[in-house]
């Protein structure tokens, strides 16, 4: 398959922005390994998330004769549309926090997405995408370390929090591998991590839907350092908590899903 490369002697300068947190992936084997988990397919919609300097997207066109790919930096949308052919590569100039990912959607295919995600925007991407969880057949991200850390969090923990939570109710999440520093131009200060996120297919939790489950989670672990008694008094009240049989001097990050669910539910 022809992917279109840049010439040897014309060096690419653009330089990775701050202030859209661009650290670009550059180490093969990394980059090998995630296409291998990820498997990309031609009957599949695939859309890359940031492709940058287009690493990854090589990778991904050895495998696939098309790609779609969301990127906002204007100087880097010129550099791959003259990298790769429009055939292969349909970019899409967009902020992802912005982004109606179901309008991508066409003949019915779910999308799967891929990416490194700016550190910078991690965790209000993945809340703005689980809008659109019934468009999306699977996610494979390097995110931040400490991000995934939290993400496959259990009860208990200081890790386990409201991104814990909020996620895992709509999703199955499958830590891939890590990522050291080294392998990004330039290197993060923080170590990073591959991880696949799954949509269930069927709602496993009717009630983690609905506004007051993500109202309740949020103002639980806002004052995480309290306990249930009193980070949720706006909402439960002491009768409730003993209706539902959930001990109100707990914290909130040693309440399971389902607790959090039947919380949600009796408060209707």
């Amino acid at each position: 398959m022809l992917v279109h490369t840049v010439n040897s002697r014309t060096p690419f300068s653009l330089q990775a922005r701050k202030r859209f947190g661009q650290h670009f992936l550059h180490d093969q084997e990394i980059i090998r390994r995630i296409v291998d988990r990820f498997h990309p397919d031609n009957d599949e919609k695939i859309v890359e998330i940031g492709p940058g300097r287009g690493a990854l997207t090589e990778a991904l066109l050895q495998c696939i004769d098309q790609l779609h790919g969301i990127e906002i930096d204007r100087d880097l949308i010129d550099y791959l549309s003259n990298r790769f052919s429009p055939e292969q590569l349909v970019l899409h100039q967009a902020d992802v926090l912005n982004l109606d990912f179901a309008s991508l959607v066409e003949s019915g295919k779910k999308l799967r997405l891929i990416g490194n995600l700016p550190y910078n925007i991690s965790t209000p991407f993945l809340f703005h995408l689980l809008e659109y969880a019934s468009s999306i057949n699977d996610m494979c991200f390097m995110l931040q370390k400490e991000v995934v850390t939290r993400l496959v969090a259990q009860p208990g923990g200081k890790d386990y929090g409201r991104l814990t939570v909020m996620m895992a109710c709509r999703c199955d999440i499958e830590h891939i591998l890590d990522v050291p520093p080294e392998s990004f131009t330039p290197p993060p200060k923080v170590d990073s991590s591959v991880i696949k996120i799954i949509p269930h297919a069927e709602v496993k939790y009717p009630g983690c839907e609905t506004p007051r489950f993500a109202e309740l989670v949020k103002g639980a672990f806002g004052q995480r350092r309290k306990t249930l008694r009193n980070s949720l008094k706006d909402f439960v009240d002491d009768e409730l908590f003993a209706k539902i049989g959930i001990d109100s001097s707990r914290r909130p990050e040693q309440l399971t899903i389902e607790e959090f669910v039947m919380l949600a539910e009796s408060i209707g």
